[in-house]
C-alpha cells in the first residue's frame, strides 16, 4: 500500500478526534480522509465541512462497508468500540480505535480475536499520553537499576471539587462508558510500559451523586465511581496504590512515583524528577534527546499499514491487559475481597 494513498473513514468525531486524529492523518502525505459518520446528520456535516471530507454516512456500517475506504478511525465513545472494531476488521479494514478500548474485558477480548483472525490488518487504540515524553528514560532508569528493587509505587489523580449539579457526562454513564472509571485506566497504561502488570488487587469506589441528568434533562443513575482507591500487588514485587478522583478539590497536580530499594522517581506536572539514597530532595531528571517521546499516534498507524513499523502505541494485547485491571477492580468492589488479574 505504500504505493498508493490510504483512504480513511473516521466513526465518531469528538474532540480528540476533532483536536488529533483528523488533523494528524491529514497532514500525512499519501493520506485521505474520504468518510465521516457521527452521531448526527448535521453533526456529520459540520465536521465534513470543517475538514473537507467529501462523503457523510447515515451509517457507521455503510462507512465500515464501503469499498472506498482502506482503514477505519474509530473515535466513539466505548460503547461502540467493540462492535465497529470487529465489523471493520471483517471488513478487511485496518483500525484505529479510541481509547479506552471497549466497555469490558469481554470485549476487548472479542476484538483481540478479530484482529488475530485478520493478521494481516493493522490494529491500534490510541495510547495513555501524558507520560509519552518520559516513557523512555524511565524504562532506561530502570533497566540501570538506578530504583534498585521497585518496593511501592503511589498514583494520585484528580483536583477538583464535586460538581453534584453537573449534568451526566458521557465517562460517568455507565451505558456508554462501562466499567472504565475515570482516568484509571490511562494510568495503568503507563504502569505497563514501566513495570508491567498485577497480578491481584482490592479496590473500594464511592459514588456522591447517585443521579444526574442526562442530555436530554432525565434523571439517570450514575453507576461509574467518583472516587476510587485501587491496592494492587504487581508482578514486578512491588505494592501499589493508585487513588483517581473528581472529588479531591485542591489536591494538587496529578503524581506517579515509584519507590525502590536505592531511589526515587516522580512524574509530574510532565516532568521527571529523582533522586537517590543519600540525596536530601529530588532533582529534575534530564530526559535525553533520543528518549523524548510525543505525540505521533496517527503517524505510527499508517507507517505500520505501509510497513515500515509496527504499533507499539497501543496494540491490542495492551489493551487487553488494561481492560483486565479495570474489570478485576469492578470485581473487587462488587465482592469486597481481594481478587485476581487475569
Amino acid at each position: 500500500m505504500a504505493d498508493k494513498p490510504i483512504r480513511v473513514g473516521i466513526i465518531g468525531a469528538g474532540d480528540n478526534t476533532r483536536k488529533k486524529h483528523i488533523p494528524g492523518l491529514q497532514a500525512m502525505p499519501g493520506v485521505e480522509i474520504v468518510s465521516i459518520c457521527n452521531r448526527t446528520p448535521e453533526s456529520s456535516k459540520r465536521v465534513a465541512d470543517e475538514f473537507d471530507i467529501p462523503t457523510v454516512y447515515h451509517n457507521w456500517w455503510e462507512l465500515v462497508d464501503a469499498g472506498d475506504t482502506d482503514a477505519v478511525m474509530i473515535g466513539t465513545w466505548p460503547y461502540m468500540h467493540a462492535r465497529t472494531t470487529i465489523r471493520a476488521l471483517n471488513a478487511g479494514k485496518h483500525v484505529m480505535c479510541e481509547a479506552r478500548m471497549a466497555r469490558n474485558l469481554t470485549e476487548a477480548q472479542a476484538m483481540l480475536a478479530a484482529s488475530q483472525a485478520n493478521p494481516h490488518l493493522i490494529t491500534q487504540i490510541v495510547p495513555s499520553p501524558m507520560t509519552l515524553g518520559v516513557d523512555k528514560t524511565i524504562q532506561r532508569l530502570l533497566a540501570e537499576d538506578y530504583l534498585g528493587d521497585v518496593l511501592v509505587i503511589e498514583i494520585r489523580a484528580g483536583n477538583s471539587f464535586l460538581d453534584p449539579d453537573a449534568p451526566l457526562h458521557w465517562r460517568n454513564d455507565y451505558d456508554l462508558s462501562g466499567l472504565n472509571i475515570m482516568s484509571m485506566g490511562i494510568w495503568y497504561e503507563a504502569l505497563l510500559r514501566w513495570v508491567g502488570e498485577a497480578t491481584e488487587l482490592s479496590a473500594s469506589g464511592r459514588v456522591f451523586t447517585p443521579m444526574r441528568k442526562d442530555e436530554s434533562g432525565k434523571l439517570k443513575a450514575v453507576r461509574v465511581p467518583e472516587h476510587i482507591d485501587v491496592v494492587a500487588a504487581m508482578a514486578c514485587g512491588a505494592q501499589a496504590r493508585l487513588t483517581i478522583s473528581s472529588v479531591t478539590g485542591l489536591a494538587g497536580p496529578d503524581m506517579a512515583t515509584l519507590y525502590g530499594s536505592k531511589g526515587t522517581l516522580r512524574f509530574t506536572g510532565g516532568k521527571l524528577y529523582g533522586g537517590q539514597r543519600g540525596d536530601d530532595e529530588l532533582q529534575p531528571v534530564t530526559i535525553p534527546d533520543d528518549e523524548a517521546g510525543g505525540w505521533r499516534v496517527e503517524e505510527e498507524f499508517i507507517n505500520a499499514i505501509r510497513g515500515e513499523e509496527v504499533i507499539t502505541h497501543t496494540n491490542f494485547e495492551t489493551g487487553v491487559k488494561y481492560m483486565a485491571f479495570t474489570e478485576a477492580v469492578t470485581r473487587s468492589m462488587t465482592e469486597r475481597r481481594m481478587v485476581p488479574v487475569y
